[in-house]
């Protein structure tokens, strides 16, 4: 029997890292990437990167976690040669080949200032596509990361044959369950605190594969049992109440720093936040969210989708609106909400009816 809280837990994430990009394209707190505030902090708060706060902490390590809960349930139905075909097909094709067939206009606004600036000239047009494609990763850099975990599960699972340790990761409490949340400190200890910018430690801290592991084995030997799913929907409500206190702390406490710094990650409080706002939304979906309906089922096949293409819609049309006019910055995030919201969902079912685009972009043989 199909559990719809996944589903339903999943695309509402997904449309939240759509918002949390609208956001963070203008945000001014020194998190890299995107365009740039409308004046420094603290003379101009942006009080609206709140979101960035709240967000970042959890909605990834939810995905991880989702994402190793459905390995789990795939893997008992079919052969691990098969599972892993499709989820080569699924997240590697759209993460390498995708790149230039679309992500390459990504790039293009990704390098819009160093164009500019004339940073590519005398630069020959293969070369330039080639950096535009690489430049255009983004949002891509998931899924990349998600298939290399994949292709490690398949090396645990094969030291857990009997599914042993899985039957023993089964009887966890719920004290036991809060604890885990020990291994989510731990894995942002493994960032590079003072990254080199010669070297691959950027890449490092923004792909954190040993923390995103650890969020996907968490949800493929923990959260696939039926019995701690059921300990977290009985304690969604005070573990929903204790995520809040912890999230207005946090924002209280460290608005202002570079949320996606490694000393700000691995602090104890954005930790803890991340943890039991993980645990509340998988208690309270399963208590409140575990059915589907039209539009449900439509968001279910299409999220995956939405978060492929969205990015375009945020830099193409957020650096021209930023750079190109005098918009009031209300208008600018009001615009900018409205279209990702609604050029996305187009974009996606213009490009998934396309074939060859279809397969190269989505990883999909054909259109849902």
């Amino acid at each position: 029997m199909r559990k719809h809280w996944i589903d339903n837990l999943r695309w509402v994430t997904v449309l939240l890292v759509l918002f949390y990009h609208v956001i963070y394209f203008y945000n001014n707190k020194g998190v890299f990437g995107g365009i740039g505030g409308f004046g420094e902090y603290p003379a101009h708060p942006q009080y609206q990167d709140v979101v960035m706060y709240l967000l970042y902490p959890w909605f990834m390590p939810l995905l991880f976690l989702l994402a190793g809960v459905s390995a789990r349930y795939a893997l008992q139905t079919r052969s691990a040669k098969e599972w892993f075909r499709a989820r080569t097909r699924k997240l590697l094709v759209p993460g390498t080949l995708g790149l230039f067939v679309f992500h390459w206009m990504v790039g293009y606004f990704n390098t819009a200032v160093a164009q500019r600036m004339g940073v590519f000239d005398g630069v020959p047009a293969v070369a330039r596509y080639f950096i535009l494609a690489f430049s255009g990763i983004g949002p891509l850099w998931f899924i990349q990361l998600l298939w290399l975990l994949c292709l490690v599960l398949l090396g645990v699972r094969a030291l857990d044959k009997k599914d042993r340790f899985w039957n023993w990761c089964g009887k966890a409490g719920l004290v036991a369950i809060i604890l885990l949340g020990v291994l989510f400190l731990l894995g942002e200890h493994t960032l590079v605190r003072e990254p080199r910018a010669e070297s691959a430690d950027g890449l490092w801290n923004l792909y954190k594969p040993v923390f995103y592991l650890i969020s996907f084995l968490l949800g493929y030997f923990v959260f696939s049992h039926d019995a701690v799913q059921e300990k977290l929907k009985d304690a969604w409500i005070p573990l929903l109440v204790c995520a809040g206190i912890a999230g207005v702390a946090l924002v209280v406490t460290t608005f202002g720093q570079d949320n996606t710094s490694p000393q700000y990650m691995a602090a104890p409080l954005n930790c803890l936040y991340g943890w039991l706002a993980c645990l509340a939304l998988m208690g309270w979906f399963q208590a409140k969210f575990d059915r589907t309906g039209r539009f449900a089922g439509y968001m279910t096949r299409s999220s995956y989708g939405l978060y492929i293409v969205h990015y375009l819609v945020v830099a193409a049309l957020g650096y021209m609106m930023k750079t190109y006019t005098q918009l009031p910055p209300w208008s600018m995030y009001l615009i900018l909400t409205v279209a990702v919201f609604t050029l996305s969902p187009l974009l996606y079912e213009v490009l998934r009816r396309i074939p060859v685009v279809r397969w190269c972009v989505f990883g999909e043989k054909k259109a849902k």
